[in-house]
C-alpha cells in the first residue's frame, strides 16, 4: 500500500529551537512565516502530535459513559476535503468542541485501546477518526497507508512539535524537510527541537542514508528557507 511523500515542514531559531516565545531578539520573529510557507508547500494534509494537538482544542472533555460498544472501524465524517487536519491521539485524550481547524476537517489517529465514550464524543462532533494500532502506540508507517488509502492523501506536511517529529524520521518516514531558520537564538536548555526523542529513545538513530540540498531562499526578514530531500535506508 502507497504512502503519502512527507514533508516535515518547521521554522526554528538558529539552534535548532522551536519555540518561538522565548528567541531573542524578539523582534526578528516573523509569526506568519511558517503559515505562508505552509500554504506554498500545498499539501493534501498536515499532521501534528498530541501536545500540539490539544492546543487546538476548545473543551476539557467528552461524557464518560458511552451510548454503546462501538466496533474498531475507521469512521470518516467528511470525505473529499481539499486539506485535512491529521492528529495523533492513540489513546484518545483530546476532546475538540471543534470539528475542523481553520477550515480542515480533523482526522484523529488512535489505537484499539481507546475507551467506546471517547468514540462516542468524536462522532458527536462529526470528527473523522482512523485505527492505526491495536496495542497503546501507534503504528506510524501504517497510520500513512491508512491515510492514502481512506483519503487519498498523498502529500502530507508533518508539522510537530519535536517528538513526533522525531518518531517518524527514525521510522524512516520523512521524504523531504522544509526548514525556515529564523535570524534568532534561543540560547538555553529545555525547549524543544525540530527533532526530538525520550531519553528512552536518545540511542535510537534514523535510518538516514542522504540529504540532498534542492532549494534555499532568503525569505522575509532575513529567514532563510532550506528544502532537503531525504533518502532512509
Amino acid at each position: 500500500m502507497p504512502k503519502p511523500h512527507v514533508i516535515c515542514h518547521m521554522v526554528s531559531s538558529v539552534d535548532g529551537r522551536i519555540l518561538g516565545s522565548r528567541w531573542r531578539p524578539a523582534g526578528n520573529r516573523d509569526a506568519g512565516l511558517f503559515e505562508r510557507l505552509h500554504d506554498q508547500l500545498a499539501g493534501d494534509a498536515w499532521l501534528v502530535g498530541r501536545v500540539t494537538g490539544k492546543e487546538f482544542s476548545k473543551r476539557e472533555s467528552y461524557p464518560a459513559q458511552a451510548s454503546k460498544a462501538w466496533p474498531r472501524e475507521h469512521w470518516i465524517a467528511k470525505r473529499g476535503a481539499p486539506v485535512y487536519g491529521v492528529v495523533l491521539d492513540a489513546l484518545g485524550k483530546i476532546a475538540w468542541g471543534r470539528s475542523d481547524i481553520g477550515g480542515d476537517p480533523i482526522v484523529v489517529l488512535l489505537t484499539e485501546q481507546v475507551s467506546d465514550a471517547h468514540l462516542d464524543g468524536l462522532r458527536s462532533e462529526g470528527i473523522s477518526y482512523v485505527f492505526a494500532g491495536q496495542q497503546q502506540q501507534l503504528d506510524l508507517a501504517l497510520a500513512l497507508e491508512l491515510l492514502n488509502r481512506e483519503l487519498g492523501v498523498k502529500r502530507l506536511l508533518l508539522e510537530g512539535g519535536g517528538g513526533s517529529n522525531g518518531s517518524f524520521l527514525r521510522a524512516g518516514l520523512v521524504d523531504e524537510l522544509s526548514l525556515a531558520i529564523q535570524p534568532a537564538v534561543d540560547g538555553a536548555k529545555g525547549a524543544p527541537s525540530i527533532f526530538d526523542s525520550t531519553p528512552a529513545e536518545a540511542g535510537v538513530r534514523a535510518p538516514l542514508a542522504a540529504m540532498t540540498l534542492r532549494s534555499c531562499q532568503v525569505v522575509e526578514g532575513g529567514a532563510i528557507w532550506l528544502r532537503y530531500e531525504i533518502r532512509n535506508d
